[in-house]
């Protein structure tokens, strides 16, 4: 059985390579393998944040009754990502390696903190609140 710390902060980190791999594919000019990892990092992105919004927080207010709380900073932040991502995307659609890479260490610095704060606070939160942790993790790879 996974805790939803354990599980969620190795989405971070499978999430971190991916990406790195990506903007160093960016710094590198091989265009091939940029589009290959940021598509794949995209897609995990995306995921990890679904997971949360639709399914983490949900159940997280509920059984603590904060909804203007760590989770709505979450979804704040996550919308902030969200919109980078897409500047990220034009600037890998027209290879701008400048721009990609400028941008790029904007949203590093960015997941670093809001993983930073999900890890230590947020997530060790929702192990103590979620008696049922396990079986939603569980849920997430069904």
């Amino acid at each position: 059985m996974t805790s939803i710390p354990d599980y969620m902060t190795a989405k971070h980190r499978d999430c971190d390579e991916v990406f790195t791999l990506a903007e160093a594919s960016v710094a590198k000019g091989n265009w091939e393998l940029a589009a290959e990892s940021w598509q794949q990092f995209k897609d995990e992105l995306l995921t990890h944040f679904s997971q949360e919004e639709d399914t983490l927080f949900p159940a997280f207010e509920q059984a603590t009754g904060m909804t203007g709380g760590p989770t709505q900073v979450m979804r704040m932040e996550h919308q902030q990502m969200r919109s980078l991502v897409t500047d990220l995307e034009q600037a890998m659609s027209e290879q701008n390696k400048d721009s990609f890479l400028g941008l790029s260490e904007t949203l590093m610095v960015m997941m670093q903190q809001h993983n930073m704060k999900e890890e230590m606070m947020l997530y060790p939160m929702m192990a103590k609140n979620l008696p049922q942790g396990d079986e939603i993790i569980a849920s997430f790879s069904a």
